[in-house]
């Protein structure tokens, strides 16, 4: 299954917003658990610590490697909550990522699920940081149907460059 693609908005202040919307076949508190929980937001995202309360700080460091095996850098980020409505909404900020808005709403027994980053960003990075939000989502996915853990040493970078490739393709110019 290929995931529809996020969207990317200019704002007047020159930051980029980049939303992702994801139906989920999992319940709201399932999912919420994966978001906000340090043991399973590093299946699919990064090592964590969450101090999960308003103004806490959530601590994410990226796990995954280049093809020489050494991690990105800017890898980490620490941030603040801004907001917290559990199981409905955490929102966090930090120093590179931006701000980060996840949130969950209910369907039955799915989930709706709300990211929006926003972040300042030099134009050709773009690519990188969308198809990277992106995958982690598909990681996500994967964590909550399938239980799959992403092995970071080894992590799937083909995934990612399928993915890669899209966004690329998807901010050229039409002729």
């Amino acid at each position: 299954m290929t995931s529809p693609l996020g969207t990317h908005e200019i704002l007047d202040d020159g930051r980029h917003r980049l939303r992702y919307e994801r139906s989920l076949k999992h319940p709201i508190e399932r999912v919420w658990r994966a978001i906000s929980d340090p043991q399973e937001i590093e299946a699919w995202l990064a090592r964590a610590e969450v101090d999960l309360r308003p103004d806490g700080r959530i601590h994410l460091e990226w796990l995954n490697t280049d093809e020489n095996g050494q991690r990105y850098e800017g890898a980490e980020m620490t941030a603040t909550i801004r907001r917290l409505d559990p199981p409905h909404l955490l929102e966090y900020e930090g120093h590179g990522h931006g701000l980060l808005t996840w949130e969950l709403r209910e369907r039955g027994d799915e989930t709706d699920l709300t990211l929006t980053c926003v972040v300042e960003l030099p134009e050709d990075q773009l690519p990188d940081n969308r198809s990277g939000w992106h995958i982690h989502i598909d990681f996500l996915e994967d964590f909550l149907d399938e239980g799959t853990r992403v092995d970071w040493p080894n992590w799937p970078r083909d995934r990612w460059a399928a993915v890669h490739e899209r966004y690329e393709a998807s901010m050229r110019p039409i002729s």
